[in-house]
This record gives structure tokens, sequence and C-alpha cells, in this order.
């Protein structure tokens, strides 16, 4: 097509004009978010990832709760406002089920103004589906406004924290959930592999006899620690400053509503979310995503300690330990024929990483908020979330592709403790630390050419 006949084909794209205080912008009439998230999406233009479309759907779940308590106001109020926010409700509903949700939501997960984008641009959707739902071009928001309306009695600084920590009890849940069933399979393991006797190692060095069980019997403890771990983390999530709207103390919001708003979310979510005691407090201090990802960040570190060690007792299949033999899963090198690598380990490792980076990331994002807010929570949200993400997915295939598949080779893990001195452990209280260790080194002189 030539660029004249595009160019005639865009121009034959009906438009719209949205106007702000700092001025005007053109939209096409089919494009359902607003001048805000235009600008947005301009302004933050890094290219780098979308909002997270668990933290929008949390996002629009708060919408939905509002919406349908203020429905329930006005219709005790007899006023006829209360099928505005039927229709809110129900655009709330079709975004909840939609699949793909960027288009709707283009704005860059790193923005600033501590999440104002993520919250007006969902403003604007919901406010537009609602409008087309009465009939009513996008828009048109002397009928539904994004803020008058789908925005009321809410802050950004109050919904997008609910909406955090509601997304992130979401993602928690499976990821406990997957940490139990990686748990099990390494105790399986242990009960399976208990009567293999191996060499055991202290800093890389011949150490003492232990079995092959054993060890995976401790992986299974350091996973159960970050299972508990992370099923008890959601009780201090569960407070929320929804309510609080800007700074905490609840300006413009109503009473009646803030009521009706928890009590319907908790039914929507199914969590037992609370009100804050000190709704200023959830408003300021983000510690407790520092906290969770602290947690993270534990599990983290024993999934990259467990998957070390497993890449450890792989290498080989000549050169190296050789102990287990981990399942082949795709060529190992472009250059060396035969060769394959423990890639499922190295992806645990690598996401490992990624976690602990996260981790920092919060860490800093959320000591740098000042007095009443912190502008900085788009980073936190962003952090936390891809970390809750990654490791339920990394749970998940290294215990199918790798765990699961673990291979034990008895004959070279004999073959290896035979060769040590690892039995002279056992001398100690025969003949004590001296006399063993002359022996060690009577047998070493023997065995050498």
């Amino acid at each position: 097509m030539s660029r004249l006949n595009q160019k005639s084909r865009t121009s034959n794209k009906k438009m719209r004009t949205e106007k702000d205080f700092i001025g005007e912008m053109a939209l096409r009439d089919e494009t359902l978010y607003g001048i805000q998230t235009a600008r947005a999406v301009d302004n933050f233009s890094l290219h780098y990832k979308k909002t997270s479309p668990l933290l929008v759907k949390a996002l629009v779940m708060v919408k939905k709760a509002a919406a349908l308590s203020y429905k329930e106001m006005e219709e005790k109020a007899a006023s006829n406002k209360a099928e505005l926010y039927r229709a809110i409700a129900g655009a709330c509903d079709r975004i909840l089920a939609m699949e793909n949700l960027e288009p709707l939501f283009p704005v860059d997960a790193l923005q600033g103004g501590a999440g104002t984008s993520t919250n007006m641009n969902v403003n604007e959707v919901l406010a537009n589906l609602a409008l087309k739902t009465l009939g009513k071009p996008a828009g048109t928001y002397d009928i539904i406004h994004p803020i008058d309306h789908v925005n009321r009695g809410q802050s950004t600084n109050d919904v997008y924290p609910t909406a955090l920590r509601i997304a992130a009890i979401l993602a928690l849940r499976p990821l406990s959930e997957q940490c139990a069933v990686l748990q099990e399979s390494l105790q399986k393991k242990e009960t399976l592999w208990s009567g293999i006797k191996k060499l055991g190692r202290t800093e890389l060095m011949d150490a003492a006899p232990v079995t092959l069980g054993e060890e995976f019997g401790a992986y299974a403890q350091a996973i159960g620690r970050d299972r508990w771990r992370l099923y008890k983390i959601e009780e201090r999530l569960r407070q929320v400053n929804l309510g609080g709207t800007a700074v905490g103390n609840a300006h413009t919001a109503e009473r009646r509503y803030r009521f009706l708003a928890y009590e319907k979310l908790r039914e929507m979510t199914g969590i037992g979310l609370a009100a804050a005691e000190y709704p200023m407090d959830i408003t300021q201090n983000n510690d407790v995503f520092v906290e969770v990802s602290g947690l993270l960040k534990a599990l983290s570190v024993n999934l990259s300690k467990i998957a070390g060690d497993i890449r450890l007792m792989n290498a080989g299949p000549r050169g190296g330990i050789r102990e287990i033999t981990v399942q082949p899963l795709q060529m190992g090198s472009t250059i060396m024929p035969g060769k394959v690598n423990p890639v499922i380990p190295e992806m645990v490792i690598q996401t490992s990483i990624r976690v602990q980076a996260n981790d920092l990331a919060i860490t800093i994002a959320a000591s740098r908020g000042e007095f009443e807010l912190n502008a900085f929570l788009p980073l936190i949200a962003d952090s936390l979330l891809e970390s809750l993400c990654l490791l339920e997915r990394a749970v998940v295939l290294f215990r199918t592709k790798c765990v699961e598949t673990i291979t034990p080779n008895e004959d070279r893990c004999a073959a290896l403790l035979d060769s040590s001195a690892a039995y002279a452990v056992s001398l100690l209280p025969e003949c004590g630390y001296e006399e063993a260790e002359r022996r060690v080194k009577e047998r070493e002189n023997r065995s050498s050419p």
C-alpha cells in the first residue's frame, strides 16, 4: 500500500478530542483509554514493559467494589445514578474476563506519579466501556466521568497500594503451593535414595560419608521453611488503606462507602482484607513489601544453592563428579557434539539472581518515600510481582524438568566414597585425631603412583 493511501485510510478514522488543563489531544473514537493515558504513554516511553496484568486486574477489582458500593448507596437514595455505577461494574467484569490487556493498558510499568497514570488508565477504560454499554460514544464524560464516577471517593494513593497487596496475595498463594509440591518431591527422593552412600563434601573438599537421600532431605527442609514463611506472610498484606484517599485520613470518602467497599472486595477476592488501623501508615510506608521481597529472596537463595549442588553432582560425564544424571533436554553446544548442559538448574540460578536484584530495587525504592507518600511505588510493584511470577514458574520447571527426573549413579557414588579418606572420621573414637591422620597419609602414599 502506498504512503498516500495509508495516510488516507488513517485520516478516515473518526477522531474525538479530549482536553485537560494542559491542553487538547486527538484520539481515535475506538480508543478506550483517554487523554491521561495517552500522555503517560508518551511521557514514559521507555519501551521496558507494560504495567503488570496482575496489578491491572487487582485495580479493576477495587474499582468494581467501589462501583457496587455506590450503586447500592444510590439505589437506597432512589437516585438515577445507580445505573451509571451498574454500567461501571459491568465494565469491570469485561476487563476481568480478558486475557490480553495490553492494548487497553499500554502504560509502561515504570512511571512517575506514584502510579497515577495506571490508575487513570483504568479509570478511563472503565468509563468508556461503561459509556458504550449505555449506548454512548467514548469520551462523553459528562455522563460517566473517569474521576467523578469511576474514581469517586478514591485516590491513586489508596487504590494502588490496595491493589498491589491484593495482586501480591493472589500471586503468593500459588507460589506457596508449588513450594509445598517441590518439598514433597524432594522428600520422596530422600526416602528413595536413603540407602545410597556417597561422599559428603565441605568447602568442595572430601569430608564425611552421607547418603544421597540425606542431601535431598536437607533440601526439602529448606524449601519447607520457605513454603511456611510465604504462607504466613499473607497476613501482613491483608491490611489495606482503601478509603484513606490521598494521605490516609479519608478525605472525600464517605463512611458508608468505606464499609461497603471492604465487604464487597472481600467477597470478590476471597481474601480477608481489613481496614488498616492507621491508614496514613499504609499510605506512607512500604516496609511490608520489603518484608515480602525478603522472603522471596530467601527462597531464591535456597533454590540457587540446591540448583548449584545438582549442577555440580551432575558434572561430567567423565571429567566431573557425575554422582547423578540430570535429564538431557536439549543440545548443549554448537561446536562440541554430544554435549548436554544442565539448563534447568542454570535457569533457576539466573531466576534467583533476578529476584535478588529485584529485592535490592524494592529496598531502595521503599526507603525513598517522603512524608505522606512514596512516589516510587510503581518500581516496587513491578519488581515484587515479577519476582512472584518468576519464582512460581521456576519452582514448577525445576521440579518437573529436573528434580523429578534425576537418576542416581550408585556405582559412581560408591567409587568416589571408597577412594576417599572419608572413612577416617569413624576412626576418631578408636585412636584419636593424630593417629587417624597418620593412617590417612599412609593410605594416600600407598595409593599414589
